[in-house]
């Protein structure tokens, strides 16, 4: 495996700060960037002491500016004045397959003026001293963003392939690259040939960035000493720890305890969270009230220039850089990798919230975290088919197998509330993305008294069990679909049959634990199995087995109120309960449960 990579990674060689790959992500990653950067700025420089000071650079190209997601990133960042964000754009009018005459023909300096940013054009790529112009100007640009459109060629040099896309991904050739060498008057036709002058340099910058190093050290001295608490909470975020008493206000709830969505809890854990985990910052697209992940009188991240803290929309608190609440807009894709940029910036512990089906939009993002290790927390509510009256059009499917699918990622899909707490336990202490799904109906708090080692942070447990021998059945649910599984024990019962119910809300997890604790949960040679889930089967056959039965969700959804639409499609306890009774042998009680079932769902 080469560390030098086709599309270079984060972690595989020094200096690759963001894995992209796809056009666009990176663009998006250096907004996350630079609000990373403003946010630790606002609030931990103090007058006299700027210990968070920097610019982010990037470069981009016109495949990359086609690409959806940078625009919405550039609205975005052009919207928050990101000012000390610079991107030069290597405008060689070359695309993958052609010129861009024959696809992108716009005027791109008036589109990224009209999203608020400032412009520069240099003539000449190769004119190191307009470039470096254009770079002083932009940085003394400070309520806007930067583009630096720069006019280069590619595969520069060469006799018959300058300006032609066949550079883009195709390798010279011997003969080119001596024809090249020869054009540019190269010194010698040796391959890998480094001019001594340029080496001296390059090698330069390594005094150079141990001073500036030794420099920066000797400010922070300065500020620990003037600043001995402030400094301290710094040093922690930046080393990625959690303060000590960072889940003590964590809430509880009582089986009896009246029934919440787990979108509700997650609000609630995330409050009780930020109260002492500082740089939890993040913010949903657009969807506040429906996805609950306002964080409540901490700010609003925004420029001071913009409007103010009475603005209809506004979370409350602090109207500045240091506010912890982002407005992302309608930007889902640019929300996703601009999350992705903070994470691999360091010092804060980003979030986004969407709906579930919007995942879609996030999937390369998503992806991309995942292939990068980035501590990112991807919330999503609206999980499945019993969000009702949207339809299909909003109601997932088949998104929990697809994203369950991503090496790499973790995918929570908490039961009850209690679990939704414990599920963003896990989050915050997990140094890899975690993505969390959660229900917009209600669902009862389920009864854990008899549980054993009962909790997220191991994928699955046996929520319920039987009283004595082993169970003739094994119930298996995720999220909202376990609280049919424990109504369906309890109805099993009546027949005469042992249920065992076993949450589920991680299957990634639950593969991470050893092969002692998954047979206890699901002994092998407990074969009839009924697994419960709204959403695609696809995979489940791995937890059922041979024996089992999928009850799972294999089109699209309808509209309807939630339960309505649920009990349509078999979730009820008496589907549940049929589905064992036929494993069992059972059929003539099944056909008496599914008749049941059958009315209540045409009702």
């Amino acid at each position: 495996m080469s560390i030098a990579a086709g599309h270079p990674e984060r972690g595989l060689a020094p200096g690759v700060e963001v894995t992209t790959g796809p056009l666009g992500q990176g663009f998006a990653n250096g907004v996350g960037l630079a609000i990373s950067e403003a946010w630790l700025a606002a609030r931990y420089n103090r007058p006299g002491h700027k210990i968070v000071d920097h610019y982010t650079y990037a470069m981009c190209g016109d495949g990359d500016l086609m690409e959806g997601i940078s625009r919405e990133a550039a609205s975005l960042a052009g919207h928050l004045r990101l000012g000390k964000l610079i991107y030069l754009y290597d405008q060689n009018h070359i695309s993958l397959a052609g010129a861009t005459e024959v696809d992108f023909t716009e005027d791109v300096k008036k589109t990224f003026e009209g999203h608020g940013w400032h412009t520069r054009v240099v003539s000449d790529g190769n004119d190191t001293e307009e470039v470096a112009s254009a770079i002083h100007e932009a940085q003394a640009e400070s309520q806007r963003p930067s583009l630096i459109l720069v006019r280069t060629h590619i595969g520069y040099g060469s006799p018959h392939k300058q300006d032609n896309f066949t550079a883009h991904g195709d390798p010279l050739g011997e003969e080119e690259l001596l024809a090249t060498k020869k054009a540019l008057g190269w010194p010698s036709m040796e391959k890998f040939y480094l001019p001594e002058d340029s080496v001296e340099y390059f090698r330069h910058a390594v005094p150079h960035g141990a001073q500036m190093e030794d420099e920066w050290r000797k400010k922070f001295d300065a500020y620990k000493q003037a600043f001995p608490n402030e400094a301290a909470e710094f040093e922690r975020v930046v080393s990625d720890q959690l303060p000590e008493n960072w889940a003590v206000d964590l809430p509880k709830w009582n089986p009896t305890d009246k029934p919440i969505a787990t979108r509700a809890a997650g609000g609630e854990a995330m409050n009780a969270l930020a109260k002492h985990i500082p740089n939890l910052i993040g913010g949903s697209a657009d969807l506040n009230p429906s996805t609950r992940t306002a964080l409540k009188g901490l700010g609003d991240f925004q420029s001071p220039e913009v409007s103010g803290p009475g603005t209809l929309g506004a979370v409350g608190g602090e109207w500045s850089y240091a506010g912890r609440n982002i407005a992302f807009g309608v930007r889902e894709h640019a929300m996703g990798a601009a999350v992705n940029g903070m994470a691999a910036h360091g010092g804060v512990l980003p979030f986004s919230a969407t709906f579930f089906m919007f995942s879609d939009y996030m999937k390369p993002a998503i992806r991309l975290g995942a292939l990068s290790h980035l501590k990112a927390i991807y919330i999503f509510t609206h999980d499945s088919i019993g969000l009702g009256e949207d339809g299909p059009t909003h109601q997932p499917v088949e998104h929990l197998a697809g994203l369950r699918g991503i090496p790499g990622l973790t995918v929570i899909r908490p039961a009850d509330p209690n679990e939704t707490v414990e599920a963003w336990a896990f989050a915050v202490q997990n140094n890899a993305p975690t993505l969390l799904v959660l229900t917009r109906q209600v669902v009862a708090h389920l009864d854990r008294s008899q549980s054993k080692d009962p909790g997220v942070a191991r994928g699955a447990y046996v929520l319920a069990d039987v009283d004595g021998g082993s169970p003739d059945v094994i119930l298996i649910g995720t999220g909202s679909e376990v609280g049919l599984c424990a109504l369906a024990r309890e109805k099993l019962k009546g027949f005469g049959v042992k249920a065992r119910v076993v949450s589920m809300p991680s299957w990634s997890l639950f593969e991470t634990q050893d092969a002692a604790y998954r047979e206890s949960v699901l002994p092998r040679s407990i074969k009839k199995r009924v697994t419960v889930e709204a959403a695609s089967p696809i995979g489940w056959h791995r937890w059922a087995g041979d024996e089992g039965t999928v009850i799972g969700v294999e089109r699209f959804g309808a509209s309807a109120p939630g339960q309505d639409v649920l009990a349509h499609l078999g979730f009820t306890p008496e589907h549940v309960v049929a589905a064992a009774l036929r494993l069992l042998g059972k059929n003539n009680e099944a056909d008496l449960e599914y008749r049941s079932e059958a009315k209540l769902a045409t009702a």
